[in-house]
């Protein structure tokens, strides 16, 4: 049988510098050279996947963007979007006016290059948050210093709409489309507190668990071995034939994962891959 092995990245394939680490890229190449089809479902897009996978032998296309899109970095060009329709991104941006709540907007252009609007005044966070991912080729930023961008005349490539604001201002656009079926909101909190909530919205779709089924018949897959930490991992373990968590996972993916390995910081995943790789 033919094994796809996907490895979420932050938690699991990364260390605690949020890297591959060198003993991790070894065993990996070291698989991959026996055979292993391995590759990555991330939230991160190519501008940060591109670099962080440099030295690891993966020919494969790459999940990025929570699964809005498939990426192949062999030659720097997107196999597979998901994109909203444009009826609903452009209901989206009048709701977010309407509820006076800024947000990126991602679309992939015809350059194969992603470009990044903005609606809405810019606070501190997100200018920083653009500052720090300014200089790369993978993306074009096309937001003045006030924030609010001249949007392009169609809005048929929209792959997301991005807020990070105060908790109550993004929760209550939340609430109005969290329900919606021509689309997909993903609301949370990270490394930013409680104050803060990150809001993702996709078309309905885009998700890791639909690019992982296409990625797994694109490369002609007969099994899936998933690994993950966070919750949104699940779709992706849910999907896969042998669900795997890394030992400081959240309680929910250990729960549904068929295996519990060592933890991100010990090299686990390329162990494992590299453990089932050269004993079948």
């Amino acid at each position: 049988m033919k094994t796809l092995f996907v490895s979420d990245l932050d938690g699991t394939l990364l260390g605690a510098d949020r890297k591959v680490s060198c003993e991790s890229v070894r065993m990996l190449n070291e698989a991959i050279s026996e055979g292993a089809m391995f590759s990555v479902a991330t939230a991160r897009t190519p501008a940060t996947v591109g670099p962080l996978l440099s030295n690891v032998d993966c020919t494969l296309p790459l999940i990025v963007m929570t699964g809005a899109a498939i990426w192949n970095r062999q030659n720097n060009r997107y196999e597979h979007a998901f994109f909203h329709r444009e009826s609903t991104a452009k209901r989206l941006i009048e709701l977010y006016r309407k509820h006076n709540l800024s947000t990126f907007i991602y679309i992939l252009g015809e350059d194969n290059v992603i470009h990044i609007y903005h609606i809405g005044d810019m606070s501190q966070l997100e200018k920083a948050f653009m500052n720090e991912r300014l200089h790369t080729s993978y993306k074009k930023f096309h937001i003045p210093e006030d924030g609010e961008s001249e949007l392009p005349e169609t809005f048929d490539r929209v792959l997301l709409f991005y807020s990070m604001r105060p908790t109550d201002e993004v929760k209550r656009v939340y609430d109005e489309i969290k329900s919606a079926d021509d689309l997909r909101a993903v609301f949370y909190h990270d490394m930013y507190g409680e104050e803060i909530a990150l809001m993702e919205v996709f078309g309905p779709e885009a998700s890791k668990a639909n690019a992982v089924k296409i990625l797994a018949e694109m490369v002609n897959a007969d099994r899936i071995v998933a690994y993950g930490d966070n919750v949104n991992d699940l779709p992706i373990l849910e999907v896969a034939d042998e669900a795997v968590a890394v030992e400081n996972a959240v309680e929910a993916v250990k729960g549904i994962s068929d295996r519990v390995i060592g933890s991100n910081t010990e090299d686990s995943v390329a162990k494992d891959i590299k453990r089932q790789i050269l004993t079948n």
